[in-house]
């Protein structure tokens, strides 16, 4: 056992350094060489702890997410491990199964509809084509929210911190890539080459990530994941939508026991909860807090989220497996930092409150974080409080009367 442990610290230590050596600039074809002599093959679970250990050491997450589709090519034809995803991804329902065949979709639409426009020249190339084409790889959206929400949050809860960080912050650049892409062609802006270079590059990254998905994160879920824990995902994915139609309903026939969401049990008593100023049953106060016409989430003095309302008409996807997560987790890299400040403020007492507003769609959102203190100051938590506040914009005059 002792000589197995050790064999695999010596592989995962040679993995870290191929990937250090292409942070100093190395060829993929120099360390590629040093890979095959090293190894016969590696699995989906090494690389992750590759990649977790040079986060733990201090590299920062963007750079790990800028070697990432350099170290893909590196490894790519030698993960042994594939055919573990096979067998649950051909179960009908499956949210395995649900992946590939979404990724089918975005392959179908990159090598039906986009890369044979790429390939004429620019002035050849119909704007109207190539704008609906990239309106509908936009879509690609739903399947890394459904990622990024359901499936994220059970790696992290295994330790598995690493690659999440580095996939979602791929997905934003893709996003941001087909976004700036459509924008262009909006504005009427000429074709050139230079832009048929960047969205050739941007398909490729999705094409990327694809295979990122299906032979290094789904192997890594499968020998992670317990049934209950993918029939969890299942039940909360349709809340993101799907990119295919007909998806049908998986019923596993025996549910394994998964882990419990780590989360401090609520006080009661005989199903009420008594507040200072009343005493309310749970399921009130449930629907109370649903039915508030914004959403808040709270997170707890330990950077914890504990709990999220769940209005009819959310702004931002929370699912029940955000609980008991780091708020840190929660947010795409980019703004990390921006959580961290607004947290640290709070607790030191140098803020109170946060204020942001954005646009998104047809929605004007205001996004506040308030600091949650006890009566004698100590500092509790955050609450995100989300609202669209155009309706009330465009409030004008007055109204006195009840509406028919």
């Amino acid at each position: 056992m002792s000589e197995q442990i050790n064999n695999r610290q010596y592989r995962q230590q040679v993995l870290k350094n191929i990937i250090s050596q292409l942070h100093q600039g190395k060829t993929v074809e120099e360390v590629k060489q040093q890979f095959e002599e090293a190894f016969g093959g590696v699995s989906a679970t090494e690389i992750s702890e590759a990649e977790q250990a040079l986060i733990a050491e201090g590299l920062p997450v963007s750079e790990v997410q800028r070697l990432c589709d350099v170290h893909a090519a590196v490894f790519k034809g030698s993960i042994e491990e594939i055919h573990a995803a096979e067998d649950k991804s051909q179960i009908p329902g499956h949210p395995a199964n649900i992946m590939k065949r979404e990724n089918l979709i975005i392959e179908e639409i990159i090598d039906t509809k986009i890369s044979p426009l790429l390939k004429k020249p620019p002035q050849e190339i119909n704007t109207g084509e190539l704008l609906s084409a990239l309106e509908q790889l936009r879509q690609v959206d739903i399947h890394y929210l459904k990622k990024e929400n359901l499936i994220f949050p059970y790696m992290e809860r295994y330790g598995i911190t690493g690659p999440p960080k580095v996939m979602w912050g791929v997905d934003d650049e893709i996003r941001a890539a087909i976004k700036e892409a459509i924008s262009h062609l909006s504005e009427r802006r000429e074709i050139t080459a230079d832009y048929i270079e960047k969205v050739a590059a941007a398909v490729n990254s999705v094409k990327e990530m694809i295979y990122k998905e299906e032979n290094i994160l789904l192997p890594m879920l499968m020998e992670t994941l317990t049934q209950d824990e993918w029939k969890r995902i299942s039940d909360e994915s349709a809340q993101f939508g799907f990119l295919i139609d007909d998806v049908p309903k998986w019923a596993p026939e025996k549910q394994q026991q998964a882990k419990p969401v780590q989360a401090e049990p609520q006080e009661s008593h005989a199903g009420f909860i008594t507040l200072p100023t009343g005493v309310l049953k749970v399921e009130e106060i449930a629907r109370i807090l649903d039915t508030l016409p914004f959403d808040i989430t709270f997170v707890d003095k330990n950077d914890i989220v504990k709990y999220f309302s769940q209005g009819k008409d959310r702004i931002f996807h929370r699912t029940k497996a955000v609980i008991g997560r780091n708020v840190a987790n929660c947010h795409p890299p980019a703004s990390v930092n921006i959580v961290r400040k607004i947290v640290e403020d709070f607790k030191s007492g140098a803020k109170e409150h946060e204020d942001f507003w954005i646009k998104m769609g047809e929605r004007y959102v205001f996004i506040r974080y308030f600091a949650v203190r006890s009566e004698t100051g100590e500092y509790l938590g955050v609450l995100e409080v989300t609202q669209d506040i155009k309706p009330i914009q465009e409030i004008t005059g007055e109204k006195r009367l009840v509406s028919d």
